[in-house]
């Protein structure tokens, strides 16, 4: 019979804990490690939308990105996903950071879907190593760049452009505007994420670089069904689902922009 630290231990494996960052909290966090698991859910977050699929599902374990406890906690209440998954009998392993900055995780899968040639680590002050990853693509524009990603992950994007062809590209999913003057130091081209702020457009004009700001959660969903294969594959005797999760973030047009 499969236990979580089975699937805990696979997952330390492909994307060990050790590699996340200070700030993070990957790992094991809530439930018995020593129980066996029959049904496994994958998700990018654990939320009240995913819980009540994990629950009619029947599933023992979460596995998500995103870790249900990010910040010091002084209680446990009715309402607090960690209290309701205990209550639910559901156990939860995250991979945050670990996985971003894997080889097969979140950042390489990102730049294949993006079609970018020879992904390797970009090492960065900022963050862990690995969790940054610069490559090839052949772009005439930031336009061009910004309307090839948009079509790659299904999502709208914002961007600003260098003003020059592109042949470099770096790309962070999830939060990566802080790596920005690192990239543009390091003389890449373009910097494709998921947040970047106000000042990290300006910067990137500024400095003559292509920023692109995809979403959070379309540049590190793909992700989740790439890990539910890799358990299948694994753990055959085990149920694993993805648990598909709605973004809670709308884009609102005015008529006059229609």
């Amino acid at each position: 019979m499969v236990k979580i630290k089975d699937i805990y231990d696979y997952i330390d494996s492909i994307a060990p804990f050790s590699l996340q960052a200070a700030y993070d909290n990957s790992g094991f966090i809530v439930g018995d490690i020593n129980r066996n698991v029959r049904r496994v859910g994958i998700a990018l977050d654990i939320t009240g939308q995913t819980l009540l699929i994990a629950k009619r599902l029947g599933v023992d374990l979460i596995v998500s990105h995103h870790p249900v406890l990010f910040e010091p906690q002084k209680s446990f209440q009715s309402g607090d996903m960690a209290f309701e998954l205990a209550s639910a009998g559901i156990a939860a392993l995250c991979a945050h950071t670990s996985l971003d900055c894997a080889a097969g995780g979140v950042n390489d899968i990102l730049a294949e879907l993006l079609d970018i040639k020879k992904p390797e680590p970009f090492p960065t002050a900022e963050f862990p190593a690995g969790m940054v990853r610069t490559g090839f693509l052949h772009m005439d524009s930031g336009e061009e760049l910004a309307a090839h990603t948009g079509k790659m992950l299904c999502a709208p994007v914002r961007y600003c452009d260098g003003g020059r062809s592109i042949e470099t590209v770096a790309v962070c999913g999830g939060a990566g505007g802080s790596c920005l003057k690192e990239v543009i130091d390091a003389g890449i081209d373009a910097l494709i994420t998921g947040d970047a702020s106000h000042h990290h457009f300006l910067m990137a004009a500024q400095c003559g670089l292509t920023l692109i700001a995809a979403g959070h959660f379309e540049t590190e969903n793909p992700v989740v069904p790439v890990l539910a294969e890799k358990l299948r594959q694994n753990f055959p005797e085990i149920e694993v689902s993805v648990i598909e999760q709605e973004l809670p973030v709308e884009t609102y047009y005015p008529d006059i922009l229609r």
